[in-house]
C-alpha cells in the first residue's frame, strides 16, 4: 500500500491541475470557464459508463427487462384503450351528430307508470311547427316505429319498421349502398316504396338476387324496394343491430301501415354544435305552449342530446385507459428500483476500480456522473425497446385479434422521458453512494 502513497494526490487542485495538464499539453483549455471544464468532464465520463455496461451485457440486458416491460405495456393498453375509445365514438355517431331526439312522455294507468315514449303527447304538427318556428337547423322528422313481419315469396323476416321523412337518412348519416332512398315527392304522394337494411336483406332475398325493385308486404301491405341501406354494423349500447331495419315515408307508414295520429319520437339536427343548448331550451318552450301546459306542469316529452351520451361514453373509456395504464406504469417504477438494485450491487463490485480513480486524481463528481449515466443509459436503452416492443404490439393486435388500436404518440414520448427520469432518479442514490467513497478504504477492498 505504501508504494501506492506516492501517487495519491495532495489535494484536490493540484490533482486536478495534473491531470488537466495531461490532458492539455498545450494549455488550450486554460482560458475555458471552469463551469464549462466541468461540463467536459461529465461527457467524458459518457465512454467509461458504456465500457463498463458493455463488460457486463446479459446483466444489463436483465437490468432493463422491468423498463421494457413497463413501458411495452404501457403504450399496448393505451393504444388499446384510444382505439376502444375511438371505434365506440365512431360508432356512436353513426346513429347522427348534433341530434335532438324528442320522445312523448310516459303514461300512468291506476298508478302504474310505464316507461318513456309510452304517452301519445307527440304528434306530426310538433315537428311542422319545430321546423317552422326555429331557426339554426339542418333538419327535422317525425318518426313512427313498429315491428313487423316482412314477407318476400317464402321468406320472411321480423324487423322494426320506421315511417320517416326523406331528412332523416341525412340526419342519422345514412348512406344508400344500392338503388336510391325515396323523395319529397314520394312522401307527399304516400307511395308504398321502402328503404332496407343490409340485415334484412340478407335474410329476405337468400338466392343473391338484387331487392332493387322488388315488390315485400309489410302487415300484408305490398311495398317496392327502392334502396339498400349501406351498412352500419351493431353496436352494444343504444341501436343495436342498426342495420336490422326498413324505411318508409312518414305519410305512408302513419296512413297505410301504422293508423295512429301520434308519433313516437322527433329527430332534430342543429346546424351548428354549439347551438344545441339554445335550440333544445327553444324547442322546450314551443312544444309546452303547443301542448297547453301550465306553468307549474311537467314536461309531458323528453328531449335526449346525442352530444352528451358520446361525450359520457368517451368520457367512461378514458378514465378506464387512464387507469389501466396506470396500472401498467407501476412497472416502470418496480423496473426503476431494479436499476438501482443492480447499480447497488456494480458499486460493491468496483469499489476497489473506485478508489484507484478517485487516488489517481478522479473527483467525487467524475464518479457520481458515471454511474449516473450508466443508470440513464440503462433506463433510456429500456425505454427504446419498450416502445418498439409495445407499438409492434399495438400494430399486431388489429392484424391477429381484429381489436382497433391507436397508435399514442403521446404515450409513446412521455414512457420514453419517464423511462430516462426513472433512471436518473433511482440511480442517484448508487451513484452518490460510489462518490462518497474514501479512496484509501477503496483501496484496501478485496
Amino acid at each position: 500500500m505504501s508504494a501506492l502513497a506516492p501517487t495519491l494526490p495532495v489535494s484536490a487542485t493540484a490533482s486536478e491541475s495534473a491531470r488537466v495538464a495531461q490532458s492539455d499539453p498545450f494549455g488550450l483549455l486554460a482560458e475555458v470557464p471552469q463551469a464549462a471544464r466541468n461540463n467536459l468532464r461529465i461527457f467524458q465520463t459518457v465512454p467509461s459508463a458504456l465500457a463498463a455496461l458493455r463488460a457486463n451485457k446479459g446483466r444489463s440486458l436483465l437490468t432493463t427487462l422491468g423498463i421494457i416491460i413497463g413501458v411495452a405495456a404501457v403504450i399496448a393498453i393505451v393504444a388499446l384503450g384510444e382505439g376502444a375509445s375511438a371505434s365506440v365514438s365512431s360508432q356512436l355517431a353513426g346513429l347522427g351528430t348534433n341530434l335532438l331526439t324528442i320522445q312523448s312522455g310516459s303514461s300512468s294507468q291506476g298508478g302504474a307508470r310505464s316507461g318513456a315514449g309510452s304517452a301519445t303527447t307527440l304528434k306530426a304538427s310538433d315537428a311542422d311547427a319545430i321546423s317552422q318556428n326555429i331557426a339554426g337547423l339542418s333538419g327535422v322528422s317525425p318518426v313512427v316505429s313498429g315491428n313487423a313481419q316482412i314477407i318476400f315469396g317464402n321468406q320472411n323476416w321480423s324487423t322494426r319498421v320506421q315511417a320517416v321523412a326523406p331528412e332523416y337518412l341525412t340526419i342519422n348519416d345514412w348512406k344508400i349502398a344500392s338503388g336510391a332512398a325515396f323523395t319529397a315527392q314520394d312522401n307527399t304522394d304516400s307511395k308504398n316504396v321502402a328503404v332496407i337494411g343490409q340485415t334484412v336483406a340478407t335474410n329476405l332475398f337468400t338466392n343473391g338476387q338484387s331487392p332493387i325493385g322488388q315488390l315485400i308486404r309489410i302487415r300484408n301491405v305490398p311495398f317496392t324496394v327502392v334502396g339498400v341501406l349501406a351498412s352500419k354494423g351493431s353496436t352494444s349500447g343504444p341501436g343495436g343491430d342498426q342495420d336490422d331495419t326498413l324505411m318508409i315515408p312518414f305519410q305512408t307508414g302513419q296512413v297505410r301501415l301504422f293508423g295512429t295520429s301520434s308519433i313516437n319520437q322527433i329527430v332534430v339536427q342543429v346546424a351548428d354544435a354549439n347551438n344545441i343548448s339554445n335550440v333544445q331550451t327553444q324547442m322546450t318552450t314551443l312544444l309546452r305552449q303547443q301542448h297547453r301546459l301550465q306553468t307549474s306542469a311537467a314536461d309531458d316529452f323528453s328531449i335526449r342530446n346525442n352530444a352528451d351520451i358520446i361525450s359520457r361514453v368517451s368520457s367512461v373509456s378514458d378514465t378506464m385507459t387512464m387507469l389501466l395504464g396506470g396500472v401498467a406504469a407501476v412497472s416502470l417504477v418496480v423496473g426503476g428500483i431494479g436499476i438501482m438494485n443492480i447499480m447497488l450491487v456494480s458499486v460493491t463490485e468496483r469499489t476497489r476500480e473506485i478508489g484507484i480513480r478517485l487516488a489517481i486524481g478522479a473527483q467525487p463528481g467524475d464518479v457520481l456522473a458515471q454511474f449516473l449515466v450508466e443508470a440513464v443509459v440503462l433506463s433510456v436503452l429500456g425505454g427504446v425497446i419498450g416502445i418498439l416492443l409495445g407499438s409492434g404490439v399495438a400494430l399486431l393486435l388489429p392484424v391477429l385479434a381484429g381489436w382497433t388500436t391507436v397508435l399514442p404518440w403521446n404515450a409513446i414520448v412521455l414512457s420514453f422521458a419517464v423511462s430516462a427520469a426513472i433512471g436518473m432518479f433511482f440511480g442517484i442514490y448508487p451513484a452518490r453512494k460510489a462518490s462518497q467513497l474514501d479512496p484509501i478504504v477503496a483501496l484496501r477492498y478485496e
